[in-house]
């Protein structure tokens, strides 16, 4: 039976670790948008052709579509603050080796190791699910997944600033101080998880998905440029498929695969990753279509002629409203739950790009259609996690939530092709300068209005939130509900007392709770008088494993028959069980 281990005791995390793991998030966010405001001068910034500068852009997006699903379950089995840094670490290497180059492939190996950094969100959701209190966890989650949106949103203001006043350099120089400083943070603030899963890491299957992964991400983002229909694009998109069904049948018969694709066929789960795409999808149109609007100038008939600067400040309130939204978030979920925030989102940003079709004609329009959308995707992307850490058990965590962040990765990358091809086709040419349409602008809203009507129609079908122990941790929002779901969870579980072999409790204790099939369903830690308490997903046969300091491990079966009642077990270390 495989054990699920320890590398050191359960630390109570302080109240800096959310700001702290947020501003890691956000930075890693920040890589995504850095080079923004300079694309249009990439070939001529590093020498080359604007078909080869894309590839700076396109690197990162693929190490970070591979880093984020890899990372994660790599933080289950080996620490997921350990992972953390490491991909921070990963980042900031990678910031300084473009920070002193002008060569295009040194510059895509640099871009390359920045995005290998996107692991780090589903670590920190992760770390927050293992560490903080119910009632502080779903706000905390929430903030932690919109990180993503804050710091792209927040970039592009900096970025412009940087780009428009110093050598453009400089922009990877303060992306390493920012990530120097989120490592430092971390070691000082950020405790390790105890939480470890059993197994080990999976590298075929790591291997297989790299490929599926970049089979299929390199035709959505480079199609534009070798034509849809051309033989490369064909062939990769047909590669990406043969390559991803033979990696999940492999996923299916391997002992601890990298993604238990069984779990992520649950229909909570499915629908959410599915929906998160969506999301992803109305998220990176606004990024795509406001700045240009801003930026084309008057003489165009509808371009507002705004500097790259003013243009990044009036696009910031979408990432200013996502994180504000964090809190908004945990009081609406904590009283509905999780889907019905999700519906929510989705119906505020359905309405944002609704009334930004008429919303196109002056700078404070845009600002306003930032404020809503950044409130409704705010919602979205918070609800994702809890809906994801509701549905799989802990052991599984990171794996999940980088799968789910993959999601979103993927929407996004779909959204950049598609709306770069609809703009691109709708442009007036003008002295050889391919100049973006009104018509084009409302296009792409049209698109991502359709890309939140089908996310809606998959968060419908979401099931209803369950009460069971590894759910209600995301429905409370005060310490009376929480204590009262505790008390609610010992009635569906086992309860007991570890003791030594003379008899005496054993304080701090770590007990966990194994399925029939080997998989991690729960733990906790002994309390001071030796006492636990275990909630159950599901009646069935479970092994209770108890290991402390000083103390050979046990393993005991016990059974539960679903009822709403205790099973009492107490625990002898080492070895002997003393049934209650």
């Amino acid at each position: 039976m495989p054990e699920t281990t320890t590398d050191q005791p359960t630390r109570k995390a302080g109240g800096a670790v959310v700001p702290v793991l947020a501003f890691a998030g956000i930075v890693v966010a920040v890589m995504q948008t850095l080079l923004v405001p300079v694309i249009k001068d990439l070939p001529q910034l590093l020498d080359t052709a604007p078909s080869n500068a894309t590839w700076v852009l396109t690197s990162t997006l693929l190490s970070g579509a591979v880093a984020t699903p890899i990372m994660g379950r790599l933080g289950d089995l080996y620490g997921k603050r350990r992972m953390l840094v490491l991909s921070l670490a990963v980042m900031v290497v990678g910031a300084l080796v473009s920070a002193f180059t002008d060569q295009l492939l040194t510059m895509i190996v640099g871009r390359t190791l920045q995005g290998f950094a996107m692991g780090a969100i589903p670590l920190g959701i992760g770390l927050m699910r293992d560490m903080l209190p119910r009632e502080k966890l779903g706000s905390a989650m929430a903030l932690m997944s919109s990180s993503i949106g804050v710091g792209g949103g927040l970039a592009l203001p900096a970025a412009a600033l940087v780009a428009q006043h110093t050598d453009w350099h400089a922009l990877f120089y303060g992306a390493a101080g920012l990530g120097a400083l989120a490592i430092l943070l971390t070691f000082l603030v950020v405790p390790e998880s105890p939480m470890r899963a059993a197994g080990s890491f999976d590298l075929l299957g790591a291997l297989g998905l790299s490929a599926g992964l970049v089979l299929l991400l390199l035709p959505i983002t480079k199609g534009s440029d070798w034509g849809w229909s051309s033989g490369t694009t064909l062939g990769l998109f047909a590669a990406a498929v043969v390559v991803l069904l033979l990696w999940g049948l492999y996923e299916l018969r391997v002992k601890a695969p990298l993604v238990d694709l069984r779990t992520t066929a649950r229909r909570e789960v499915l629908l959410t990753n599915l929906a998160s795409i969506m999301v992803g999808v109305s998220f990176y149109v606004v990024s795509l279509v406001l700045p240009q609007l801003l930026q084309l100038p008057t003489a165009t008939g509808y371009g507002l002629g705004q500097s790259m600067v003013v243009a990044g400040l009036c696009v910031a309130p979408l990432g200013l409203t996502m994180m504000f939204t964090a809190p908004v978030y945990a009081r609406l979920s904590a009283r509905y739950g999780p889907k019905v925030t999700l519906i929510t989102g989705l119906v505020v940003i359905a309405i944002g790009y609704g009334g930004g079709l008429g919303l196109m004609d002056a700078a404070w329009q845009t600002i306003i259609t930032s404020v809503i959308l950044g409130a409704g995707i705010g919602l979205a992307y918070s609800s994702l996690p809890a809906l994801i850490v509701g549905a799989v058990p802990a052991s599984e965590t990171g794996a999940a939530n980088g799968l789910n962040t993959l999601m979103r990765s993927i929407g996004t990358s779909v959204s950049s092709a598609v709306i770069g091809m609809v703009l691109a086709n709708t442009a007036n040419n003008v002295n050889g300068v391919a100049v973006p349409t009104m018509h084009g602008f409302r296009v792409s809203f049209l698109i991502a209005t359709a890309a939140v009507a089908v996310g809606l129609v998959l968060a419908v079908f979401l099931p209803r939130a369950a009460r069971p122990a590894q759910h209600t941790q995301l429905r409370a929002s005060s310490e009376e509900e929480a204590n009262l779901e505790r008390a609610e969870e010992v009635l569906r579980g086992f309860r007991g007392r570890i003791l030594d072999a003379g008899g005496a409790p054993v304080a701090r204790a770590k007990v966990t709770l194994i399925d029939r099939r080997g998989r991690q369903a729960g733990a906790t830690v002994s309390a001071e008088d030796g006492s636990y308490a275990l909630a159950v997903p599901a009646q069935g046969a479970y092994v209770l494993a108890a290991r402390a300091f000083g103390h050979g491990p046990l393993a005991s079966s016990a059974t539960h028959s679903g009822e709403e009642r205790a099973v009492a077990l107490d625990l002898s270390l080492p070895g002997e069980t003393v049934n209650a």
